[in-house]
This record gives C-alpha cells, structure tokens and sequence, in this order.
C-alpha cells in the first residue's frame, strides 16, 4: 500500500507499509526523535524495547500493520497499529508513531494515524488504544483532534511504565 500526501513536499514524500530493510532505519529514527525529546535512560525512562529493531517482523503478525514515512528516499518516520496485549480483540494500539524535524508540520503524522485508524476499522478492531507522555503535547493535541480521549489508567500489557497519558478511541 502506497500513497502520496498533498503537501508542500508532496513530490517527495511516499508512505508505505514496512519492509524487512527498512528496520535499521527506522529504529534509529525512533531512537533520535525519542532523545531530541529527552525520553533516554539518562533522565530516567525506560528505553529497552525487545522488538525496536524488529519492527518488520513484529507487524507482519495478523491484523498489524506498520507504514514507514520516506522523504526523498530516506526513511524519516512511522507509524503502526496492533493488537493491545492482554485487551479484548475488539481493541487495538496505535504505536510507534515517530517523525524526524524534516516531516513535521506537513500533516503526515495526522494522516498516516487516520490510515492506520482505517486500517484497524477494517481489521474489525471496535476500540483504538495509545500511549505516550505529557511532554509530547503536539502529539496529544493531534490525537485529541482524531478523536482520541483521556481515560485514566493504562490497559493492556504494553511495558511502557513511562507513558503516563494514557488515551482511547472508538472507531
């Protein structure tokens, strides 16, 4: 699956779904987009994530799906969706949703969440779950716009005991 976006950098940009390939590249975008916004076990957060640099493998399971977010031919961001461990099968997880300086601004990130919303629809998930912390209020504000509401504990078994907001979706 393959799209183009309707953006300044339109010629640009391709968003597509996670190869094998693409696993380095996008485990180090998380990682540098999570130290640009200070989320490193030096100031006290939790950083062992066993599937970061497996991430093809990790959404090549039933009913996942990670899309990868390409700026003239380099991956710079991603997204996925999956089933919430240890949750009813009606409620999934938008996760791992990291854009380099250079996507921002340009409504990637609000679009590849509504495709992986979509997606999950289809999947015939009823719920959408997510995690992250307060001080990535650009993403919360995105999330609150898509639809997504405060709820006030963590659900399912993710291991993220630094994501203190905590957000569901009905879709």
């Amino acid at each position: 699956m393959t799209s183009a976006v309707s953006s300044p950098i339109q010629q640009q940009v391709q968003v597509r779904l996670i190869t094998a390939a693409d696993n380095a590249a996008i485990a180090q975008v998380i990682r540098q987009v999570s130290a640009e916004f200070g989320l490193t076990a030096d100031k006290g957060y939790t950083v062992a994530d066993p599937n970061l640099d497996h991430l093809y493998e990790t959404y090549s399971q039933p009913r996942c799906a990670y899309w990868v977010v390409e700026l003239n031919g380099e991956i710079a961001g991603g997204g996925g969706v999956a089933p919430l461990v240890g949750e009813a099968e009606d409620l999934c997880e938008l996760q791992k949703m990291y854009f380099l300086p250079s996507l921002r601004g340009q409504g990637l990130a609000r679009r590849l969440a509504s495709q992986a919303l979509s997606f999950a629809k289809e999947q015939g998930f009823a719920r959408c779950y997510l995690e992250t912390t307060a001080s990535l209020t650009q993403a919360i504000a995105l999330y609150q716009r898509l639809g997504f509401e405060h709820i006030a504990g963590a659900l399912g078994s993710t291991g993220h005991v630094d994501c203190e907001v905590t957000m569901l979706k009905t879709l």
